[in-house]
């Protein structure tokens, strides 16, 4: 593993253990300052106890050594505090990065023994190896969520080693404290393992988008399996009503008719026996009325009796019901009164506007007065059937909005849920749903496999990111997090999604900057090079 350094930032307890010195005694403050950070007793004792670390005791606090090299940065090159980390860094007997500071040393390593990243430590007062329980070390890790992590240690062979594993990503900074018996020392041991270095201007040519985690409501969504079919309210299927011979056709299979456009033909001799049954009823029925006006003008001017004049009107209300029966029969078969080309001719019309569908006759064939010669659809609206199972039913309700998606090619709609069935099938177990959908365009044919999305909830949720932000490396969700030249995987816990954002359960902060669209390019990337990273 490659240990990388950094330095530390002056902490605010720095300036106030300066200050403190300083307040002490003007002599005491002066040498700290002119001694560049080094303690006296480190640079010309032999042990400790001595001059410079008896005042280090003054300081009461570990963090006064990442403070101490502040004015001595030029010329103090054993100081061990943050500013001296990239010149200090230095590999171990045991492969890890060595602290030194006067006498005092300590060697760090983020080691794997046994599968499980953990730290070490070593200890050293000029150069020899000390007792591990010659210091009490503590350790703190702060990852880039500011996320901290405290380590605690134990002895294990000639090291001690933190009860605590050290997750994954290792991209953090872990501030060592160890107190010795005279005073603490503290150093920072920084990491970037697994960073993809990329400048501004190749996140700008790669067309990575940068993005802030931030809160956003989460709709949750039932996806379900559904067809588009015909709208069976306008769907009908046209028959002749009479048995008969087909003399012409001039509808075709696909094509576009008008209501009332006729379709085809039939001669039918049934036909011709209704309509030649109104005419003789027509003509019985004016025979009558003239026969009642003579016979109520011959009553009225006393030449004939009552009686004939009675039966003359009796005579002609039964024409008018004969008349009547013979329209009515017409009517219901779907037959005109007259028609130009014959007694016997049966025309059938488009009942509404729509496209053929199905044809089932051509010319010269006997058809029966049953038989669905043509279909008519009007395809300007269609039904999406959704199948429903039983533990959805109470998420698809009539009247809820939905979106519909084509499986075949780029498609959405939205409608509404106009009827969801009572009943659930014996072998399906689901039960029926219906949406009905406008179809202008004819996009949406029959027969099309489809996808239905019913949104069950909306909630908020405080930590969300683009739905492109998450890749999977190892078989984990992760996300690129933007930092100082370039970017860094940082593994997460998912939660809802709507398909466009993404709830985060754990690994993120709200505010944090992330790449989002063009994320798959920094995973190539990552692919090239950090994977290849070993400990």
């Amino acid at each position: 593993m490659t240990m990388n350094t950094s330095k530390s930032t002056v902490s605010k307890k720095h300036l106030i253990a300066i200050a403190v010195v300083l307040a002490l005694g003007g002599g005491a403050g002066a040498f700290i300052l002119q001694g560049g950070g080094k303690p006296k007793a480190a640079a010309e004792d032999d042990g400790h106890g001595h001059g410079g670390h008896t005042e280090a005791k003054g300081h009461g606090d570990g963090e006064h050594h990442g403070k101490a090299g502040e004015k001595g940065h030029d010329d103090d090159k054993g100081h061990a505090d943050g500013e001296h980390h990239e010149e200090s860094e230095a590999k171990g007997a045991h492969g890890g990065t060595v602290f030194k500071e006067g006498d005092f040393s300590l060697e760090a390593l983020l080691s794997e023994d046994g599968g499980e990243p953990r730290l070490r430590i070593w200890l050293f007062d000029k150069d020899k190896a000390l007792p591990l329980n010659a210091a009490t070390v503590t350790a703190t890790v702060t990852r880039l969520t500011d996320e901290k992590q405290e380590l605690t240690f134990t002895q294990e062979k000639d090291s001690l080693v933190s009860r605590e594993i050290v997750a994954e990503p290792h991209a953090f900074d872990i501030e060592i404290i160890a107190q010795t018996a005279t005073e603490p020392f503290m150093f920072v041991m920084s990491k970037e393992e697994g960073k993809i270095e990329l400048t501004d201007a190749q996140i700008k040519a790669a067309s990575i988008s940068v993005d802030t985690v931030s809160a956003a409501n989460i709709k949750t969504a039932l996806l379900l399996p559904g067809e588009i079919r015909l709208n069976e309210d306008r769907t009908s299927h046209v028959v002749p009503r009479l048995a008969g011979v087909v003399e012409s056709v001039s509808a075709n299979l696909g094509q576009v008719v008008k209501k009332g456009q006729v379709l085809a033909a039939i001669a039918s001799p049934t036909a011709s026996e209704q309509r030649s049954e109104l005419q003789t009823a027509q003509k019985r029925l004016a025979l009558a009325k003239t026969t009642y006006e003579r016979e109520k003008k011959l009553w009225e001017q006393k030449v004939s009796a009552e009686q004939d004049y009675l039966q003359a009107k009796q005579a002609l209300s039964e024409a008018e019901v004969a008349v009547a029966n013979a329209n009515q029969k017409l009517s219901a078969l779907g037959l005109s009164t007259s028609s130009v080309s014959g007694l016997n001719r049966i025309e059938l019309r488009a009942p509404f506007n729509g496209i053929v569908i199905e044809k089932h006759l051509s010319l010269g064939e006997a058809v029966k007065e049953d038989a669905a010669v043509f279909t008519i659809s009007d395809l300007t609206q269609v039904w999406a059937e959704i199948n429903v199972p039983a533990k959805d039913l109470p998420s698809v309700r009539v009247g809820e909005k939905v979106t519909i998606k084509a499986t075949a090619f780029e498609a959405s709609a939205t409608g509404t849920v106009a009827f969801v069935g009572a009943l659930i099938g014996e072998q399906t177990r689901t039960a029926k749903a219906r949406v009905v959908l406008e179809n202008p365009k004819g996009a949406w044919r029959p027969g099309l496999f489809v996808n239905v999305e019913v949104v069950s909830e909306e909630t908020a949720a405080p930590v969300t990111i683009s739905a492109d932000a998450v890749q999977n490396v190892g078989e984990k969700p992760v996300v690129f997090l933007k930092v100082n030249g370039g970017f860094i995987t940082q593994p997460v816990k998912l939660g809802r999604s709507d398909g466009k954002r993404i709830e985060v359960l754990q690994g993120l902060k709200s505010g944090m900057p992330y790449a989002s669209t063009g994320s798959f390019v920094v995973k190539s990337e990552l692919g090239k090079g950090s994977a290849e990273h070993t400990h």
